[in-house]
């Protein structure tokens, strides 16, 4: 008799607790980034939220938090450790304390189009420095591309020695440091936020960045030269908490790997074309003379930042720097 009333009795705790199961609540997911909504990272991650929640109803829900409202450029690495946000896509200059080799992407004159950086960050090698940094607890989902870089300046800049003595403003990371550098240039750290002002009052007499992000800011207006050089890359690594990410479900997190590598297209797509659409803007404008390089001038570029690649190899690692030489050729 007792035995039939325990039997009873785990049978009622067994729906019990599958009922709790069932109803608790979906996984939530903070996606932060410090880009507004209508940028391609901000419709990546809008996206993102969008087929995650379609696809795994009742599992999952995604918050975006864009324009650093939750968290600002320089706390949202130690949020992400924290566990206090769970996605992030910085810039991949934002990594070198995490991980070396990942400064491979500030190479200059390293790729010789964006094709060619597609082809080395789909390319085993690439793809390993998506988990080179879980011993940190970051792991990578997948590269963002915003595009590559042109120069701008006070003065036309069509060989090396036309840099020589000005000043520059980069992102903080030790090889776009040395980029400028070695064309004895003077280069400065300095937010996003503040590169008009610098431009426009001549704390920094010229820049880097993409054609979208000239335009957005109207860098254009304060510019009077743009170098078409093509130089490096500005792209994003989405990266998220890694002890989260491996916690997930199997079949969540491998619906949501889907989901990235889909939104990854389209991020890709909408970046080439904003950057098209930003470039002609700037030249219709007329405040601003865009400069082409010949394949001699760009030649002589090359060459004269290529000491920056000996500098650096042996973090990077010569294995590295030769697989993304051999993209170019693919």
């Amino acid at each position: 008799m007792l035995s039939n009333k325990l039997k009873a009795l785990a049978c009622a705790l067994s729906f019990t607790v599958a009922g709790l199961v069932h109803a608790a609540d979906p996984v939530t997911i903070k996606f932060a980034h410090v880009v507004a909504d209508n940028t391609p990272k901000g419709q990546g991650a809008l996206l993102f939220k969008k087929l995650a929640e379609e696809r795994l109803p009742g599992k999952v829900k995604v918050e975006v938090y864009p324009n650093s409202s939750l968290f600002g450029d320089g706390k949202e690495m130690e949020a992400l450790l924290l566990g206090d946000v769970h996605m992030l896509a910085p810039s991949l200059a934002k990594f070198e304390h995490y991980a070396k080799a990942i400064q491979i992407f500030d190479l200059p004159f390293l790729f010789d189009d964006l094709a060619a950086a597609d082809r080395f960050q789909s390319s085993p090698q690439g793809r390993a420095l998506l988990t080179a940094m879980e011993d940190k607890n970051i792991t990578g989902l997948a590269y963002w591309h915003n595009g590559t870089k042109q120069l701008s300046a006070n003065k036309p800049l069509r060989e090396p020695k036309d840099a020589r003595g000005l000043k520059f403003r980069v992102q903080a990371s030790a090889v776009l440091d040395e980029q400028f550098k070695v064309v004895r240039a003077n280069p400065r750290k300095m937010s996003f936020a503040e590169v008009y002002q610098g431009l426009q009052t001549g704390v920094v007499n010229g820049t880097e960045n993409t054609w979208s992000n000239y335009e957005s800011q109207k860098v254009h207006e304060v510019q009077p030269y743009m170098t078409a050089s093509d130089h490096g890359l500005i792209d994003y690594m989405v990266i998220t908490n890694t002890k989260f990410w491996k916690g997930l479900p199997d079949d969540v997190r491998s619906e949501l790997e889907a989901i990235m590598a889909e939104v990854t297209v389209e991020v890709n797509r909408q970046a080439d074309e904003l950057n098209q659409k930003a470039r002609q803007t700037i030249a219709a404008s007329g405040k601003t003379e865009i400069i082409e390089l010949t394949p001699e001038q760009r030649a002589m570029w090359r060459e004269a930042m290529k000491p920056v690649w000996k500098k650096f190899e042996s973090e990077i690692g010569v294995e590295l720097i030769e697989a993304a030489q051999a993209a170019n050729r693919s």
